[in-house]
């Protein structure tokens, strides 16, 4: 996560602040929920305000009329009566007979047949089974709430009459007004915390990282084989004085195991250089060892081109010499193996002549041009040549029909070496690792070969890469700039 990356000071910070803001809105989110309840409960109580005084001047009409007080002369009683009480309360008022019809309306007469003649009968039978006698209908349009209440009406001993019907519509302005200033001034409020809580939160974050800084300070100004400061706080916390307390020990144990640890790294260093060189030295002797086998197997005192023969191979064994020379005076002198010595040479030549310590006749080379002139180090060309061509007879030696091709293409600002092979290709799993020192797949040698050739070739300007499909072979391709 991003939020692990910060420093502590930036979490303790960013932590009051995300608190802060997570109470406004919390409460914000509560106020709204409240909001929503008191409106709701504002109009179901004010809809039973106004029915029950709406039903206390109905009453109060029945017990003074002079008509006889039944269901059928319910529109003389409130003929004019009616839109009295409507004009008081501001309200509709409908009356019903029993079975839902529709008696009389304070609602003006050219505009009754918007009123519903007849209660619906889900209504009806909801305000039938109501133990209150009493049953409140509610409607949504739009952005509208209605409410509509029907209750039963009784006449003096309490026995139905009418049921009375009043359409009430929510209206949530004024609430709403109140609801948003409250908002607005809680958002002020809070706004001014905010800033409060950023000085605050700035404040504890340097106060609490101050001494932590302190110790990361020192920390980073660690050196091994150095005179290293100890930590002095003063007024820390328990947590802190046991960190500082840690290092300063720490401290003290280090300067105890630098000599020791020096040393130890000497003798490493000598160790690993020791390996690489026997590993360098042991690279041309095999192939010397079978050139040397196999000139004395073929060996014919009578063969007319007996003096040639025996002059290319000496060449080929005063060159590995001087290979092994070369490798053995950069040991002595402690510097990198071999040291890098920038000549002109003609690469063509000098590839041949390092595959011409090979055997194998399954060996092919092939050049655009016998003279491809650049400048390099002769002896570190033929320890890349005889690197590469070694590792790809190890991957054909269990092949039927094994088959090594080494080419130089000559381009106008650079040569490129490939050897490729049929052999048994690289693993996925080893892919990453073939240029790591001291990684082989082999059960001798050292692993160092191809990372000291790639060394030397990035010692020049050039690169090294493969390409490698498991049991179909491997392609090393070496890209050399032609002046260094």
């Amino acid at each position: 996560m991003i939020y692990k990356r910060f420093s502590l000071r930036l979490r303790i910070f960013v932590s009051m602040i995300v608190l802060v803001l997570a109470a406004f809105v919390l409460i914000a989110i509560v106020t709204i929920i409240q909001y929503k309840e008191e409106v709701s409960d504002y109009h179901k109580d004010r809809l039973e305000r106004k029915e029950e005084a709406i039903k206390e001047n109905i009453n109060y009409v029945i017990r003074t009329t002079t008509f006889e007080v039944v269901t059928n002369q319910i529109p003389l009683i409130f003929k004019d009566k009616i839109f009295e009480i409507a004009n008081i309360h501001n309200l509709q008022i409908n009356l019903y007979d029993l079975e839902g019809k529709l008696l009389k309306s304070s609602k003006e007469s050219f505009s009754i047949d918007s009123i519903q003649q007849i209660i619906p009968p889900d209504v009806l039978k909801k305000l039938i089974n109501n133990p209150d006698k009493r049953y409140v209908d509610k409607i949504i349009d739009g952005k509208r709430v209605f409410q509509s209440s029907y209750s039963y009406l009784t006449d003096t001993k309490f026995k139905p009459l009418a049921i009375l019907n009043i359409p009430y519509l929510e209206e949530e302005d004024f609430i709403a007004r109140e609801h948003y200033d409250f908002l607005a001034r809680l958002g002020q409020v809070y706004l001014f915390m905010l800033i409060i809580a950023i000085l605050f939160a700035y404040l504890i974050s340097t106060y609490i990282t101050k001494s932590l800084k302190t110790i990361s300070d020192k920390m980073y100004r660690v050196r091994i084989g150095e005179r290293n400061q100890k930590i002095e706080v003063r007024h820390a916390g328990e947590e802190i004085h046991n960190l500082v307390s840690a290092y300063n020990s720490m401290v003290d144990q280090l300067e105890e195991s630098a000599a020791k640890l020096a040393a130890g790294e000497r003798e490493h260093a000598w160790r690993e250089m020791a390996k690489q060189v026997a590993h360098e030295i042991k690279n041309p002797l095999t192939p010397m060892r079978l050139s040397v086998q196999s000139f004395e197997y073929r060996f014919n005192p009578e063969d007319p081109d007996v003096k040639e023969k025996t002059i290319d191979f000496c060449r080929s064994l005063i060159q590995q010499i001087d290979t092994m020379n070369a490798i053995a005076s950069a040991f002595s002198n402690f510097s990198n193996m071999p040291a890098q010595n920038s000549e002109l040479i003609n690469m063509a030549k000098v590839v041949k002549l390092a595959l011409d310590i090979f055997s194998e006749d399954y060996i092919r080379f092939q050049i655009d041009s016998d003279n491809i002139p650049i400048k390099f180090d002769r002896t570190q060309m033929i320890r890349i040549v005889t690197n590469l061509v070694k590792n790809g007879t190890q991957a054909v030696s269990e092949i039927n029909q094994p088959k090594i091709l080494v080419q130089i293409q000559e381009k106008q600002d650079a040569v490129i070496l490939t050897v490729s092979d049929n052999g048994i290709g690289i693993s996925e799993l080893n892919r990453d690792r073939v240029f790591e020192p001291q990684f082989t797949t082999k059960t001798s040698g050292m692993g160092l070969g191809l990372a000291m050739v790639k060394t030397i070739i990035e010692n020049y300007g050039g690169t090294i890469s493969f390409v490698s499909k498991p049991e179909k072979g491997t392609v090393f391709t070496v890209v050399l700039p032609k002046t260094q």
